[in-house]
């Protein structure tokens, strides 16, 4: 599986395309993204195809030819290589936070109204960009990847170890807390170096990982998603619609939109998606979900913690 959005837009298009179109896909999935760089020349020896059968191909795909082909690719890396500070320097914020410009009350199509006060405008914006994330991320998730990942997390007979990042760390402890209350066989990726490789080195075929792993991407992600897969595990992957470099390694990519008012990266699109996971979780495992809930609660009054 080749990571990338614009990548995933050139497999859906593969049933459309002639045969010999599909052979210059296959070049650039093949060696994506590099591949895209190439001249058209280039690309068409690689492909054993002509010069005209790529530009048709672009344009298949929707472009008006090839340098705006190579233009939607730069664009693309741009945004998956993107830093808080680069997004703040690129958005021209105000000291509140708003774009300087929705602050003066400039941008109806945005949701706010002409002489909206800063906070009022920021509140308004937050709310319509929050909003439609939430629903395009939802809308936008492959049904075989949500159910596959239901499942694969349903199966007790499988033992879940959960990895978080910078900040998705968060996210991981909110998904293995929910699940901890659900079913057994349910821990987190340690954070200490004899303990982190005691886990790795145990992985086995019943392992699932869920490893979380968004923009400026962890290397250590993609390398514990190789040892899982080469285990003969499964990687339940949540990332955001550039596609971690994980990606390939990964039974079930869920991805998220991040869009949000600040220049950091939205989780509140990807904490939606949780919620449908459990709730999918929950109505799987039925009547066994609810002892297991109830024999926690007994023994939490028990121990005193409730």
């Amino acid at each position: 599986m080749t990571s990338g959005a614009l990548a995933d837009h050139i497999r859906q298009k593969l049933g459309t395309l002639s045969p010999a179109e599909r052979k210059v896909a296959r070049v650039l999935l093949a060696g994506y993204p590099a591949a895209g760089f190439e001249t058209v020349a280039v690309l068409a020896e690689r492909a054993a195809v002509s010069a005209p059968t790529v530009i048709r191909f672009v344009n298949r795909l929707g472009y008006r030819g090839f340098p705006d082909f190579q233009a939607a690719l730069r664009d693309e890396l741009d945004a998956r290589n993107a830093s808080p500070l680069s997004l703040y320097e690129s958005a021209d914020l105000g000291r509140d936070g708003t774009d300087e410009s929705e602050a003066a009350g400039t941008l109806a199509d945005d949701g706010t109204r002409e002489g909206d006060a800063p906070d009022a405008a920021l509140l308004r914006h937050g709310s319509r960009l929050f909003a439609g994330a939430v629903t395009a991320t939802l809308a936008e998730l492959p049904p075989h990847d949500f159910e596959h990942a239901v499942r694969l997390l349903s199966d007790r007979k499988r033992r879940i170890t959960l990895a978080g990042g910078r900040f998705t760390h968060l996210l991981a402890q909110y998904l293995g807390l929910h699940l901890m209350q659900l079913r057994d066989d349910v821990r987190f990726l340690p954070d200490r170096d004899v303990e982190r490789t005691a886990v790795l080195a145990a992985l086995t075929r019943r392992d699932v990982l869920v490893v979380f792993d968004y923009r400026r991407y962890e290397s250590d992600k993609t390398t514990i998603a190789t040892l899982v897969q080469e285990k003969g595990g499964k990687v339940v992957l949540f990332t955001d619609t550039w596609l971690s470099p994980a990606a390939p390694h990964a039974e079930v990519v869920l991805p998220s939109r991040v869009t949000a008012p600040s220049p950091y990266d939205s989780l509140v699109p990807t904490l939606a998606v949780l919620e449908t996971v459990v709730a999918g979780v929950m109505t799987t495992l039925g009547d066994d979900a609810r002892s297991r809930m109830q024999h926690g609660e007994d023994i939490a009054r028990r121990a005193g913690l409730y």
